[in-house]
């Protein structure tokens, strides 16, 4: 059997990487402007940066998880996806809306909403892609020859993903209504359901690559859903603390936003656990550099520093600071896209024949991004540090206190320029492995 829609998961991994390059681009604007050189202020205000600089990150993670699912469901499910060209049609039809907002943006057509700025006409053209590719991923698992835990939790993450968008598209008069229903979207895809995706591709990958019993590394799943549903559903209450609701939010959020870690701490145990027991030495130790980085940096992005700064008596004054931003960047990167990386890095020399996950470029790519995150996390945490400080301590006035801090993102652009330099020797071996071919699919499928 040859499953075509391997090669439909290249063009999404292939458009995740073009949207990345654009996304770190963007965020070069945003820190040269915040250093005093906004030369292209004109064109690209700030406030248009930073819109597209997160909704790009949110748009080329999904086209890792998209292209993730349409390698792992068929293969999983052991039978070709039900329709092929429409899953062409869903990549095309996603680029698209993609193109149309980021250039909207640019020209002031947005709704305004933090993390939620696509305007409403595009929203609809939105969910009209999602329920294509739910509905492809879908029928395919179920009329496959077997459901396994791992394709189950991964099309369950994916498909709570595409209705918990639903709640960001209703319209309220209200700032404190609109604000609430809108971290149901934020929030629960971020702390919530996009775990249960993470933890549906490292278990696959850890299946692959480690040889430990698939009913061993399944039953970690059942660990795993379970604590991300009990601290994140409720964990949302850390968003509540200031927007004008009941103030019992500060005790569910405090007491929920601590238990949130213990997910991604699971995630951790679980990966470095499977690496122990396995007996499999597979060759790629790339995509297992990868897969295990993904669970234990986020544990550490996510889980540790997320704790650090939500309990109630420590948010009242990193709220709206560096600090978060600190949290973001090292919980985005080894939560979701380093899990993406991670997949992108195992299947790409299985769809072309090409085994480049033994050079020294592949290695250098893995160490100096993950470096470059970590020195951007720091100064991200130093100067929140010393914001907070001035401004809840000495009460300075905020844009006084930008200029006293400006030196640390002259260090966070040296970080990030080492964190772009192994994203560009990634993407050199995702240019070099070439496209995939059918007689490496059929062999990869025999083996």
């Amino acid at each position: 059997m040859k499953y075509k829609s391997q090669k439909v998961a290249y063009w999404f991994f292939a458009l995740s990487m073009l949207l990345l390059v654009l996304q770190l681009t963007y965020g070069f604007i945003m820190g040269f402007a915040r250093i005093g050189m906004d030369g292209l202020h004109e064109f690209i205000p700030f406030n248009t940066a930073r819109a597209v600089h997160t909704n790009l990150l949110v748009v080329w993670l999904l086209s890792g998880f998209m292209g993730a699912a349409y390698y792992i469901i068929p293969e999983e499910a052991q039978r070709e996806l039900v329709n092929v060209k429409l899953a062409y049609v869903q990549l095309i039809s996603l680029a698209l809306v993609g193109v149309a907002a980021i250039v909207g943006y640019h020209f002031n057509w947005w709704e305004g909403r933090k993390f939620l700025e696509i305007p409403r006409q595009l929203d609809f053209l939105v969910v009209a892609n999602v329920l294509l590719f739910l509905g492809l991923i879908l029928v395919t698992l179920f009329k496959g020859k077997r459901r396994t835990t791992t394709a189950l939790v991964l099309s369950m993450g994916l498909l709570f993903a595409a209705l918990l968008y639903l709640p960001g598209m209703l319209p309220f008069d209200s700032q404190v209504m609109d604000s609430f229903f809108r971290w149901w979207v934020v929030h629960l895809w971020v702390e919530g359901v996009w775990e249960l995706i993470m933890g549906g591709i490292l278990s696959f990958l850890l299946i692959k690559l480690t040889g430990v019993d698939r009913e061993v590394i399944e039953k970690w799943l059942y660990v795993i859903v379970g604590l991300t549903f009990l601290s994140g559903v409720l964990g949302t209450g850390h968003h509540y603390y200031y927007i004008g609701v009941n103030k019992i939010w500060l005790v569910v959020g405090g007491i929920f936003s601590a238990l949130e870690p213990l997910a991604f701490l699971a995630m951790a145990l679980f990966a470095v656990n499977m690496y122990r027991k396995g007996e499999k030495k597979h060759p790629n130790k790339l995509a297992l550099f990868w897969t295990l980085g993904a669970a234990i940096v986020s544990f550490v992005g996510a889980g540790l520093l997320g704790f650090a700064h939500t309990l109630p008596q420590t948010n009242l004054y990193t709220h709206g600071t560096l600090v978060t931003a600190m949290h973001g960047h090292l919980a985005f990167w080894g939560a979701y896209a380093m899990i993406v990386l991670a997949i992108i890095s195992y299947s790409l020399p299985n769809m072309t024949g090409r085994k480049l996950y033994l050079t020294a470029r592949g290695r250098a790519a893995f160490w100096l991004s993950n470096i470059g995150m970590i020195g951007m996390t720091v100064a991200f945490g130093v100067a929140g540090v010393v914001q907070v400080y001035l401004e809840r301590k000495f009460k300075m006035e905020f844009m006084e206190v930008q200029n006293e801090i400006n030196i640390h993102f002259v260090v966070l652009i040296i970080c990030a320029s080492i964190l772009t330099f192994g994203i560009a020797l990634y993407i050199i071996d995702f240019i070099k492995h070439g496209r995939p071919t059918d007689e490496a699919i059929e062999l990869n499928i025999q083996n």
